[in-house]
């Protein structure tokens, strides 16, 4: 990773300075025949097709950390919970969210907040719109903050398995050199009826055809550019996943800041039902 030197000394200066004149990667594809190649690498590597397909749902305990936390007005809510994700539709959900009794419940299409009774607290349908305008300092509501954990946490735990669900667009970009290793790199584009980051996104494998980096933009948040490292894969029935991720400014020509540290999220207790 890379550090940027001078007069931009504080890290959330850094990070904002990255943010204003970056551009997601526009190689050209490598052609189908490469990307089916690749596609078909990386899911065989973290567990295959046919295994993931028996399963229909995953669970995990999250302990997180991060500078976004309390730039979103959101300190301490999300350090500790348990998620909850369908593997094959886009719903899930974490506990405690903001009391010990609460949970958050997550579609694209509604969020609400769940006492552990099953009384609806609170909820806001088509939540997307309501982060027109944001910034990267724009605070998030509760049901905003429950919105963007929902889709980041399905995207990181159902990824690559999801890309071969309709609607996804792959293709194999140029290999990325970093840290003395190449990576194969995919570019992603997401169908329109799953809400993620950004509609495209690249993402980085090592010689074993797993996942080690993730790049996007937070349209929630403006724009804001990631480089999401991942590592510490875990096996659990025939699924291989990683429990450490940590999450990093990007420049615009690819590199990743070393610091902030935006988001850190460790996964342990996983289970597959």
């Amino acid at each position: 990773m890379m550090a940027l030197h001078g007069d931009l000394g504080n890290p959330y200066t850094l990070w904002a300075a990255a943010q204003g004149v970056f551009a997601q990667d526009r190689e050209q594809p490598a052609g189908d025949s490469v990307m089916n190649d690749l596609l078909q690498t990386v899911i065989e590597a973290h567990g295959g097709l046919q295994r993931w397909n028996q399963l229909s749902k995953v669970s995990a305990r999250l302990i997180q950390g991060g500078a976004l936390w309390a730039l979103k007005g959101q300190a301490g809510v999300l350090d500790d919970v348990v998620v909850t994700a369908s593997l094959h539709q886009e719903r899930q959900s974490e506990r405690p969210f903001g009391a010990p009794d609460r949970h958050s419940l997550f579609s694209p299409e509604r969020v609400a907040i769940e006492s552990d009774h099953g009384v609806v607290l609170d909820s806001l349908d088509q939540p997307r719109a309501s982060f027109a305008g944001h910034t990267l300092e724009t605070p998030w509501s509760t049901l905003q903050l429950a919105y963007f954990v929902g889709c980041a946490m399905w995207t990181y735990l159902t990824q690559p398995f999801s890309f071969a669900m309709s609607g996804f667009q792959t293709s194999e970009l140029e290999p990325w050199d970093e840290a003395g290793q190449r990576w194969r790199r995919l570019r992603v584009v997401w169908p329109s009826y799953l809400a993620t980051h950004s509609r495209e996104q690249t993402l980085y494998f090592d010689n074993d055809g797993l996942l080690a980096r993730h790049d996007y933009d937070v349209e929630i948040s403006g724009g804001t550019t990631a480089a999401h490292y991942v590592s510490d894969y875990d096996e659990v029935a025939g699924i291989r996943l990683p429990t450490r991720h940590r999450i990093f400014p990007r420049t615009p020509d690819g590199q990743s800041l070393t610091e902030p540290l935006v988001v850190s999220i460790h996964l342990s207790e996983i289970a597959f039902s």
